[in-house]
């Protein structure tokens, strides 16, 4: 592959599981890239990438997602978590559905999980430079603002990467990637509609103002980046791979099926796709 070629992953909450059925069909046709860059969903689903467990991206949220500590609107209101990061992050890799620790850490291939710094309201990139490093940044890079805790590391306050860069199309290309494959969630005709609660984001991050503004404004950047990927398609430098029409999920959705039913969109769009894709990358 040319190495001058990088993957851009957006994040989309449960609408991820296309982009799991993407993944699982790079990895059935042995496609890696030297280079990613992903939020939130997408940085999950980029971590079990490198780890050669793509099925992983399904059998986790197939498993759980009706299991209260996985998710619960219960702790959401009482602790302020949708998500049970403790189980997530602990007894599911360690324990129920374990990760490939090793695998991971063996990987040659570059992975940087985009968050949000909420003090400056900008994004932080943070490379899979070690096991506990990538966990940990994998871990704010997934955690939604008004439904989780703001993660510490590297004494900063982050939170998940899609608030202030939710397809980092413009890193990808500052770090030197002459050509993108771009996995979207969304349908080309999609785009983003203004924050409606511009109040909730004003009160809840009240001691944040510029992480409120980032929230505020972030349908500007997500359009503008549509728009700069829709530029790249048409010279020949990004290939873009999203659903024909909208998905039949939502971002928190709780039917196993339709899960399970993105994941197979993606992984057929995949394998339609695949000649196609790799006379873009070679």
């Amino acid at each position: 592959m040319n190495k001058k070629v990088g993957l851009v992953l957006e994040g989309g909450g449960f609408r991820g599981l296309y982009t799991a059925g993407i993944l699982h069909s790079f990895a059935t046709n042995n496609i890696m890239f030297p280079y990613t860059i992903a939020v939130s969903m997408g940085a999950s689903n980029a971590t079990n990438y490198l780890a050669g467990q793509t099925q992983r991206n399904l059998d986790v949220p197939y498993t759980f997602v009706n299991d209260k500590r996985y998710i619960s609107y219960t702790r959401m209101f009482a602790k302020g978590e949708l998500f049970g990061m403790d189980f997530i992050f602990g007894e599911v890799p360690y324990k129920l559905i374990p990760f490939d620790f090793k695998a991971f850490a063996a990987s040659k291939n570059k992975l940087l999980y985009v968050t949000t710094d909420c003090t400056t309201g900008k994004p932080y990139y943070i490379p899979n430079d070690t096991n506990e490093e990538s966990f940990l940044a994998l871990e704010a890079s997934t955690s939604l603002p008004f439904a989780s805790k703001m993660v510490k590391m590297h004494n900063r306050l982050l939170l998940d990467g899609g608030i202030a860069n939710p397809i980092p199309i413009e890193k990808a290309l500052a770090d030197g990637c002459e050509k993108v494959v771009v996995v979207l969630t969304q349908p080309k005709a999609y785009r983003k509609t203004p924050f409606k609660a511009k109040w909730l984001a004003k009160l809840m991050y009240r001691k944040f103002p510029l992480m409120a503004g980032a929230i505020l404004n972030r349908h500007q950047v997500y359009n503008h980046q549509l728009d700069l990927i829709e530029k790249l398609e048409a010279e020949g430098k990004a290939f873009v791979v999203r659903p024909t029409e909208a998905l039949p999920i939502g971002r928190t959705e709780k039917n196993k099926e339709k899960l399970k039913d993105a994941f197979d969109i993606g992984f057929k769009e995949g394998q339609r796709m695949n000649e196609e894709l790799l006379e873009f990358i070679k």
